[in-house]
């Protein structure tokens, strides 16, 4: 038998399995791929919020990457909590010399608020991690942390999106979902734009929506799809675990991950 795409995830622990590394891989497994990882820190982390973080040293997280890479090999890569600067240029370092397409959700606080990438580090994300992004997918908080543009309304999207591509990925995915009404995605390269709507579900469980999606958009890069194909794929995923999402613990409960493996059977 011939072994699915492979896909890396380098990115913090979420101890309640909603999100971070746990989400990462979910996904992955639903999406058809094999899904490895590269711990960066690990969380005290549940459905109220992030109780506590911890990062690994820079050198634990080299050779976890160099022990998958050099001998697995990988189709696609997704960062997700990076945690400080030391973290986001030696892992910036890394997919550098890697031949694969890196989706680069540059996590910077949790659903409930909480930080998760210190102050210090943003210089380093917007240098050494976005230019080697081929896509880079930060929600409004996000995007409003790197380049300053503050999105409001549907039309600063485009505006945001050419703030982000300044600093050098190929594609920018500017995430609309804190909008009110539809939720709509702006996935743009600087010269085609694609506008990626889904119908707002009533439903709160929404933790782990973007490290779902910036997994799911590197599983199917991995199968072969262009940017757009995988991204437009990932968001269809992502609403439908949206969804289905549902309670756990007594605050926000996750995307349901395994919905569509369900439905195929």
């Amino acid at each position: 038998m011939s072994a699915p795409p492979r896909v890396l995830t380098v990115a913090g622990s979420d101890s309640g399995g909603g999100a971070g590394v746990q989400a990462d891989l979910k996904t992955m497994l639903a999406l058809g791929t094999h899904g490895m990882s590269v711990l960066t820190a690990v969380t005290a982390q549940n459905s109220l919020g992030v109780q506590g973080a911890w990062e690994l040293p820079a050198e634990a997280v080299r050779a976890q990457y160099r022990s998958v890479v050099d001998d697995i090999g990988v189709q696609a890569v997704k960062t997700g909590m990076l945690a400080s600067a030391e973290l986001v240029e030696t892992v910036a370092e890394l997919i550098s010399g890697t031949d694969a397409p890196a989706v680069v959700d540059p996590v910077g606080v949790s659903k409930h608020g909480d930080a998760l990438l210190a102050a210090s580090a943003l210089d380093s994300v917007r240098a050494r991690l976005l230019p080697v992004a081929t896509v880079a997918t930060p929600n409004l908080d996000e995007v409003a942390q790197i380049t300053g543009v503050r999105v409001t309304a549907e039309g600063d999207l485009r505006r945001a999106a050419g703030a982000l591509l300044e600093f050098g990925p190929r594609w920018a995915l500017i995430k609309g979902g804190h909008l009110p009404g539809e939720a709509v995605d702006l996935l743009t390269d600087g010269s085609e734009e694609h506008w990626l709507r889904a119908p707002r579900h009533d439903n709160r469980h929404t933790h782990g929506t973007g490290c779902t999606l910036a997994s799911a958009i590197a599983a199917h890069l991995a199968h072969g799809l262009s940017v757009p194909a995988a991204v437009t794929a990932a968001k269809e995923y992502v609403t439908g675990a949206i969804a289905a999402g549902f309670p756990l613990g007594g605050g926000i409960g996750p995307v349901d991950h395994g919905w569509a493996l369900r439905r195929r059977t």
